[in-house]
């Protein structure tokens, strides 16, 4: 280690003791979690502008705040399938009956399935204002290996159908899942639990007792998952300082500036669908100026951790003591949504990238021979997309390779994938959060006092343990 990197992790310190004094004087957690962003920004630029992009100082450093950004997005990994397994198995104690889960489930899936359609044509619309393509876009050798590795995967999309996907949803084996093994383990552990969850409720009058017992069974373990998703959410601030200083520190302007037309695109499109996620939120009958400003901590996660996955506790948490929305529905519309009908991921990015590369095989993206099938397959592919880096390639190699466009292309934009993903991931995880909106207000669940309440809710025994 260097003096160099020895002075770069001091300073990191120095801001992280900062984090903890405005932890320790009980700031609000949402000025935390953006001062710790803010943060990480500032020491990020600062040592992009000392050492320059590359330098072995910067990547050393970074090896080293890994161990607080990453270390806190695995800790938030690690509690999501317990979470899940316990809060709705708890949630199916409680339901009246398997009616009100078969609503839940389908309200859910229907708005992530249908707002991925809206931002897929968003993207489209995007694409062609902004007038990309990917035709004399040079290569660099990065791009060219990204390129050779795309084509490698290409037939593992190509073997991906409906029926093998929802196939895949089967937990055969759930202790696998319940690791993390599959790409559809989230929506796995989903299934086993409900069929806990319905199994338990089987005994209800049969054998009140064993009932009683095993109720009571879930509810020690809910609040003991709940006190550990606590325990770990208070690390937030200082996760996300890491994490944006990696970002920032590590980007190359150079290759930004080079494809700064699909940046520009991209995020015009991101916001886009912010707009159209809010117009769903007003008419709920939801302010959402305010609903912007409480789901802006959880947003702030998802943009630098790039994990939708490890954002469902802090999502589910957001939901329920910020949003009115139930745990039960919450867990659900977090579980599915790390998985089913991403908005950013499986909606807008391939979309924009199928616009992109027709025009090199000769193809006009916007004929509606061209747009209905692509937006068809967009819907149908972007169930059981991985809430985890890479998602996003996964669902653009199924759609790209499904409408007959060379893959290999998708590697020019490898230099700009964690700035734009970052985005990508936030707008995953409101979409999901809409969703559950969506199906609370519809069945009439909502807690309005939840939500227009003006304080916030701080986290359990946080000013105790600060």
């Amino acid at each position: 280690m260097t003096i160099n990197v020895i002075l770069n992790l001091l300073a990191a310190l120095a801001l992280l003791g900062l984090l903890y004094a405005q932890q320790r004087k009980h700031a609000s957690f949402s000025v935390r979690v953006f001062t710790g962003m803010g943060l990480g920004v500032v020491l990020g630029a600062a040592l992009q502008a000392i050492y320059g992009a590359g330098a072995a100082e910067i990547k050393t450093t970074g090896e080293y705040l890994d161990i607080v950004g990453t270390g806190y997005v695995k800790l938030l990994q690690m509690i999501v399938m317990p979470l899940i397994m316990v809060s709705i198995i708890a949630a199916i104690l409680k339901l009246k009956g398997i009616n009100s889960l078969g609503k839940i489930s389908a309200l859910t899936i229907g708005t992530l399935m249908i707002t991925t359609l809206v931002a897929a044509s968003i993207g489209i619309l995007m694409a062609k204002a902004f007038s990309l393509s990917a035709v004399g876009l040079t290569a660099s050798a990065a791009d060219i290996a990204r390129g050779v590795y795309l084509q490698g995967k290409v037939e593992a999309a190509q073997a991906i159908s409906l029926p093998s996907m929802l196939l895949s949803f089967i937990p055969a084996n759930p202790f696998l899942d319940m690791t993390g093994g599959r790409k559809t383990s989230t929506i796995a552990v989903v299934i086993f639990s409900v069929f806990i969850g319905i199994a338990a409720t089987g005994i209800h009058d049969k054998k009140p007792d064993i009932f009683a017992s095993f109720e009571r069974f879930v509810q020690v373990a809910h609040a003991i998952v709940m006190r550990i998703v606590t325990l770990v959410l208070r690390l937030t601030p200082y996760g996300v300082f890491a994490l944006m200083a990696q970002v920032v520190s590590s980007s190359s302007y150079t290759d930004i500036l080079r494809l700064v037309d699909f940046v520009l695109a991209s995020y015009s499109a991101l916001l886009l669908m912010f707009v159209v996620h809010l117009l769903i939120v007003s008419g709920l009958g939801l302010n959402p100026l305010r609903w912007t400003k409480k789901i802006l901590p959880l947003l702030t996660f998802a943009f630098t951790s790039r994990s939708s996955a490890g954002a469902i506790p802090m999502s589910v948490q957001t939901q329920t003591q910020r949003l009115g929305t139930p745990e039960g529905i919450a867990n659900f519309a977090a579980s599915f949504g790390a998985t089913i009908g991403q908005n950013g991921c499986a909606g807008i990015y391939p979309a924009m990238l199928a616009v992109m590369i027709a025009p090199t095989v000769g193809v006009d993206p916007f004929t509606v021979s061209f747009i209905a099938p692509l937006l068809a397959i967009i819907t149908i592919g972007s169930v059981g997309v991985a809430g985890v880096g890479g998602g996003a390639t996964f669902a653009a190699l199924i759609v790209l390779s499904s409408m007959n466009l060379p893959v290999a292309l998708a590697g020019l934009l490898i230099s700009i994938e964690p700035l734009i993903d970052m985005g990508r991931t936030a707008l995953n995880v409101s979409g999901s959060v809409t969703a559950g909106a969506v199906t609370s207000r519809v069945l009439g669940e909502t807690d309005y006092a939840t939500f227009n309440s003006d304080v916030e809710p701080p986290l359990d025994n946080e000013k105790k343990a600060a």
